[in-house]
């Protein structure tokens, strides 16, 4: 053991010494180190002394919610006919361009003054993955938002110039670099550089989270610690201790489906040289990205495959590290013991003081006050921030406009990030809508948690790799609740992230309360999102309104999903038309309402009319609609919204 620790300390001794030249000297920017920040783990710990990250995006400089609908807030400046969208100065390099509104204009990138464009490409070709080096993975687009994170580096200046009409919604969040010998983009890549940019679109194509994949660097010659522990309510176990330092690689805890559910008490604590706040103190279902009580994410770094919860995230330490689970028992609640299997990866080589930060989990879930932004992060002191795990529950039924909300994130002082809205901050796009922020997906380092308007809920993820952003005085990383003014009543819990200098100073408690999912008792179904099936030949057009055409009698089964069982009231908004038909509302085999009629000269709406009510169980979580043609012509009614609320007790 005495000379395993020698050659542990030896090694710590090289690798910092090499680390320590490297930064000190920071005399080359070398594209291949750039994208090896998108995959290397091991690198997330590392300082970004004298780097500021900022960004350009189209938010609203008026407060107001234009933040790119009407392009007004979307450029710099005109130039003849053409839009210039960033000017920055250098040496610097672009992380990540993103925007919900790609099209076929070309985008003209100028470098250090030069009067020809060195990169001229079609703004949607930027997300394609067909264009070298924009290749998929590094690039692409889901959950509506279209997003590339490959490095575009600048040496003196970068102007980038959209040759279209008007530019709507956009982010490019780029990085100041101290005095360096930086390159500017040529688009000529060296043999290495292009199979390292292979290598960046192999693994984000086809994420495969395995502590194989991050154990390089400083997170090298890791060692295993295994335990299976027996954990009942109102005990605590110790998973992990060790009085030395190192650095905790990879864990990855097996409790089978025990952590899900409504009730979230099971507790991940862990605590770095004996400091007085624990680094991480969280429910472990919110630290692994579980939604709403079950699980959801699955990113290259954090979240969950099958029964194994994991995490690649490295946590170096200086002299000791204890990892704990914590079971929190309730009063005159049945709890049952837990069985779990947890495996520790560790590594013998201690932080670095002068390059590393301590990995540090804030917790955070509060309704905030109206007015107020919610704080992701804010603290004094030096470190970088490198990831949110965010939940977003509407506090009234409807439209999740909570989600129009921009993020702002404040640096040592000065606004540096400003954002469009918050489905946007996570690399994503237009909620609401069929096949763009309608459900949970995960990519490697962003995406939706959950999406559920009848539940007025949704939630996101990111993990800032290459755009983790430094501070070195004070962070102030906060977001809104609506689309102006903070007005919207909303509950958010998020669980922020960040490598720090110095110890947290305090926490908050995850009370029975705070751990208990919210479960809402009002329900609202709108039309974009329903999931219909058709009877008898029925003609439909489903949009903004459900419109159902009769020249007879049709019916049209509405799927009532995501909603807890019980007894609710059932009622409907609807459009009275020149043209409308009669409807009635079954459930199953049960007649609900007679018949009615919409028809009416004048158009209007009716809203929230009761019909009645209804039994939801996993069996019956439908209605059906019977249209009827009226006045021996072709008619049509069109449904608004489905209105539930539930009566039985709970």
């Amino acid at each position: 053991m005495k000379n395993l620790a020698i050659v542990s300390v030896f090694m710590t001794l090289l690798l910092s010494i090499g680390s320590l030249q490297a930064f000190g000297q920071k005399d080359k920017y070398l594209l291949q180190q750039e994208l090896d920040n998108l995959i290397r783990a091991d690198l997330l710990p590392e300082y970004r002394t004298n780097q500021i990250i900022e960004q350009v995006s189209s938010y609203d400089r008026t407060g107001k919610n234009d933040d790119g609908f009407e392009g007004t807030h979307s450029f710099v400046r005109k130039e003849g006919e053409h839009l210039v969208i960033a000017d920055l100065k250098g040496p610097g390099v672009v992380n990540r361009i993103w925007t919900p509104t790609p099209n076929d204009d070309t985008l003209a990138f100028y470098f250090d003054g030069e009067k020809r464009a060195r990169l001229r490409i079609r703004f949607s070709d930027l997300f394609s993955g067909t264009v070298f080096p924009f290749l998929k993975g590094i690039s692409g687009n889901e959950i509506g938002g279209f997003y590339t994170y490959m490095p575009i580096p600048y040496e003196k200046s970068l102007k980038i110039v959209f040759e279209g009409k008007k530019m709507l919604f956009h982010q490019i969040q780029y990085r100041q670099l101290p005095k360096t010998d930086v390159t500017s983009w040529t688009g000529n890549f060296s043999e290495n550089e292009k199979e390292k940019i292979q290598e960046v679109s192999s693994i984000y194509e086809k994420p495969a989270p395995t502590i194989d994949r991050f154990t390089k660097g400083r997170s090298s010659e890791i060692r295993l610690t295994e335990k299976q522990i027996i954990l009942e309510p109102g005990n605590e176990e110790t998973i992990f201790d060790i009085q030395q330092g190192g650095r905790v690689v990879g864990i990855e805890i097996d409790g089978g489906t025990a952590f899900e559910g409504l009730q979230k008490d099971i507790l991940l604590s862990a605590r770095w040289d004996e400091e007085g706040t624990e680094a991480i103190y969280a429910p472990l279902a919110d630290f692994f990205g579980y939604a709403y009580g079950k699980k959801a994410m699955r990113s290259l770094l954090l979240g969950t495959r099958e029964e194994l919860n994991y995490s690649y995230l490295p946590m170096p330490f200086d002299n000791s590290a204890e990892i704990k689970l914590i079971y929190k028992k309730r009063s005159k609640t049945t709890q049952s013991p837990i069985s779990v299997k947890v495996k520790i990866y560790h590594s013998a080589i201690a932080r670095v003081p002068e390059l590393e930060g301590k990995f540090y989990a804030v917790w955070h879930r509060e309704v905030p006050d109206k007015g107020k932004y919610y704080e992701f992060l804010k603290l004094n002191g030096k470190g970088h921030y490198v990831g949110t795990i965010h939940w977003a529950q509407g506090l009234r039924a409807g439209m999740t406009l909570f989600f129009e909300g921009d993020d702002k994130t404040i640096v040592d002082g000065e606004q540096r990030l400003h954002g469009t809205g918050s489905e946007d901050y996570y690399n994503g796009g237009w909620y609401a809508l069929l096949d763009r922020w309608d459900r949970g997906i995960s990519l490697p380092i962003h995406g939706s948690l959950a999406y559920s308007l009848p539940m007025a809920r949704t939630g996101g993820y990111r993990l800032f790799m290459s755009d983790k952003m430094p501070f070195e005085e004070q962070i102030n990383h906060v977001i809104e609740h609506g689309p102006e003014g903070n007005e919207f009543p909303v509950d958010y819990t998020s669980v922020a992230m960040f490598y720090g200098a110095q110890p947290l100073e305090n926490k908050v408690a995850p009370t029975d309360e705070l751990r208990e999912v919210y479960v809402p008792t009002i329900h609202e179904y709108f039309p974009q999102l329903m999931e219909i099936t058709l009877g008898g030949g029925a003609e439909v057009k489903q949009d903004r309104g459900l419109q159902i055409f009769s020249d007879g009698h049709h019916t049209v089964q509405v799927a009532l999903n995501d909603i807890p069982e019980g007894t609710y009231k059932l009622s409907v908004s609807y459009q009275m038309k020149e043209k409308g038909g009669e409807f009635a509302i079954w459930q199953r085999q049960k007649k609900i309402s007679d018949w009615k009629s919409t028809r009416a000269a004048v158009e209007s709406k009716v809203e929230k009319e009761q019909i009645g009510l209804i039994n939801i169980t996993n069996q019956t979580n439908s209605i059906t609609l019977h249209v009827r043609e009226e006045g021996g012509e072709k008619s049509v009614f069109e449904l608004d919204r489905i209105h539930l609320e539930r009566i039985d007790n709970q």
